[in-house]
């Protein structure tokens, strides 16, 4: 299975026994919108809701750090989600969650796992089928392992302002990576890391919110100053639209990116971070 499936792909492959579907949907805060609520009104058949507000280390001072291996494989157990699964990860949020999702699956040790081309919106698009009420699925046993390699502490990034062996990547908008706009957190400074480039996720797609081509990608990230050629940190509000970044490098053959978890909202809300803005 490809990292990235398409809707007629999906289609022709539902019902097969080791196929796993979820709607891994989240919205920002203040959107009003409820994803579970969304989900029970109309899901792609078999899917199961993985809640990823939910899926975070509830001991962390700092918000949506990722969860412990344990909590995070009980949550997959529960779901249906095991070793062997072939995992289609889709959703209808604005901030595309389903790459944290992908993430965080391939982190804690899950092999085959795809991410949907278009989401749920493409899928409805073409007038397919759509399930309502809450899927439930047997428990299947999920390996608690953790691979935290891809994962950056505030404490790195810092080390990595003198020795700037990693590119830093900041997948927020143009203006609040400038500083143009302020932070939507209260207390969060504007600015960007240091040093950082500016690729917002939103450069990513096509306007139909399916991935641009490779070369299309590759053209993003070298037209804002990247070089693909070295290891990446990626970064963003609270550790979302940062793994679009991963899951886009990933799509080009890059694998040497990492996640620095929290991101803007633990930078930003540091006094003694250092912060840069650009007029």
């Amino acid at each position: 299975m490809d990292s990235l499936v398409s809707t007629e792909w999906l289609a022709n492959e539902m019902g097969a026994s080791d196929l796993r579907i979820v709607d891994c949907t989240k919205h920002l805060p203040g959107t009003g919108r409820d994803p579970l609520a969304e989900y029970e009104a109309g899901h792609i058949p078999g899917a199961v809701f993985m809640d990823l507000s939910d899926l975070v280390d509830s001991t962390h001072p700092v918000e949506n750090m990722l969860p412990p291996a344990e909590k995070f494989a009980s949550r997959m157990q529960s779901l249906g989600l095991g070793d062997g699964s072939r995992i289609v990860l889709y959703d209808d949020s604005a901030v595309k969650t389903s790459a944290r999702a992908w993430f965080m699956l391939k982190m804690f040790g899950a092999h085959d796992v795809a991410i949907l081309d278009g989401g749920i919106a493409k899928w409805k698009a073409e007038g397919r089928a759509l399930t309502q009420g809450k899927e439930s699925l047997r428990h299947r046993h999920f390996t608690a392992w953790q691979d935290d390699s891809n994962v950056r502490t505030k404490a790195h990034v810092l080390a990595n302002l003198h020795s700037k062996d990693e590119q830093v990547i900041d997948a927020r908008g143009a203006a609040r990576w400038s500083g143009a706009e302020e932070d939507p957190r209260p207390g969060i400074a504007s600015g960007h890391i240091p040093g950082s480039f500016n690729v917002p996720f939103t450069t990513l797609y096509n306007a139909d919110g399916t991935f641009k081509d490779k070369a299309a990608l590759k053209a993003t990230f070298e037209g804002a100053g990247v070089d693909l050629g070295k290891p990446v940190i990626t970064s963003c509000g609270s550790g979302v639209t940062a793994c679009v970044l991963i899951f886009a490098m990933h799509l080009i053959g890059k694998d040497d990116a990492a996640l620095y978890d929290g991101s803007w909202t633990e930078w930003g809300n540091d006094p003694d971070t250092p912060k840069a803005v650009k007029a």
